[in-house]
């Protein structure tokens, strides 16, 4: 009896978090701010298969390497840009959204707490050529920053260049500074 008891309580809890998550996501049928993750799963099915030009700074020592990557290396590279992605129940709220001549702006609210600070998309000819964001993180004992800038050419209509630079404080130690910066043949 106890066994049945248990099992049934354990259907019935499982039920109501299946129907709680099944309501989050209707929440989001409708994003409330641009699809970072959308849009760059979009543009890496173009350069899926492409050469890129790599540079990477860690605290001014630099290096260049020619790399030809696929869809999941791509992927990888750009965590910083779909981790920046603020579309999520919890955000809905939190920023503000402004259209500034070709420019679509998302900016966390001074009361609100986010890591991503603000998402600058311009457009042209209606399509995305560029992306930009901010965000930090600070507590007691840490402190990060990260920009992000994304550059479609125009002519192509696909991936031209990129960067991502991540400074990063710990307590006690000298900040660290990493930059990866990309040119796509």
């Amino acid at each position: 009896m106890k066994f049945r008891s248990y099992f049934i309580l354990s259907v019935l809890v499982f039920a109501f978090f299946a129907c709680v998550s099944g309501e989050e996501s209707k929440e989001m049928e409708q994003l409330p701010y641009f699809n970072l993750s959308g849009f760059f799963d979009v543009e890496i099915a173009k350069i899926d298969g492409a050469s890129v030009i790599k540079t990477s700074r860690i605290n001014g020592e630099e290096k260049t390497v020619e790399l030809v990557y696929s869809a999941a290396d791509w992927k990888e590279e750009f965590l910083a840009f779909y981790q920046a992605d603020i579309n999520s129940p919890s955000l809905a709220r939190a920023y503000s959204t402004d259209t500034k001549y070709e420019y679509l702006i998302h900016e966390l609210l001074p009361e609100e707490k986010g890591k991503v600070k603000n998402i600058k998309i311009k457009y042209t000819r209606d399509y995305p050529s560029s992306i930009t964001f901010h965000s930090s993180e600070e507590n007691l004992f840490f402190k990060t920053s990260t920009f992000g800038e994304f550059h479609l050419n125009l002519a192509t209509n696909r991936l031209d260049h990129y960067s991502i630079e991540t400074t990063q404080k710990v307590w006690f130690m000298k900040p660290t500074n990493i930059k990866i910066s990309g040119i796509v043949k």
